[in-house]
């Protein structure tokens, strides 16, 4: 039935119900720290803020995503989502060439990663 409606029900707009009615409920574990719905909320606003600011992204364009698997992958993809782009996921492990590759046929105009990535 969701997916019949028109406009369809997006992810980002599941989330941001849940977090509307369950603030203060866990949604990610990780490590010793228990994030809540709340917490990512406001991470993800702060992250959407910075990028939309700095990077000035266009809605509808492309960002490269190279992050390890912890919790800021998750408020950065909400983020962009937020700002009207999309994520291409890249492989933490693709380097040299094949990233090349992996980032041109995304289309995407911006890569973002850590510092840990370049070494």
């Amino acid at each position: 039935r969701r997916l019949k409606r028109r406009p369809p029900i997006a992810l980002l707009d599941v989330f941001q119900d849940h977090a509307r009615r369950r603030p203060r409920r866990p949604l990610l574990l990780f490590q010793d720290e228990v994030l809540t719905y709340e917490d990512v909320e406001r991470r993800s606003n702060q992250a959407a803020r910075v990028l939309g600011s700095r990077l000035a992204l266009p809605a509808g364009g492309t960002v490269a995503v190279l992050l390890p698997n912890e919790p800021s992958y998750v408020w950065t993809w909400l983020a962009l989502a937020k700002l009207g782009c999309a994520m291409a996921c890249l492989n933490r492990n693709v380097r040299g060439r094949a990233l090349r590759h992996a980032v041109a046929t995304a289309g995407a105009t911006i890569l973002l990663s850590t510092r840990g990535e370049w070494g």
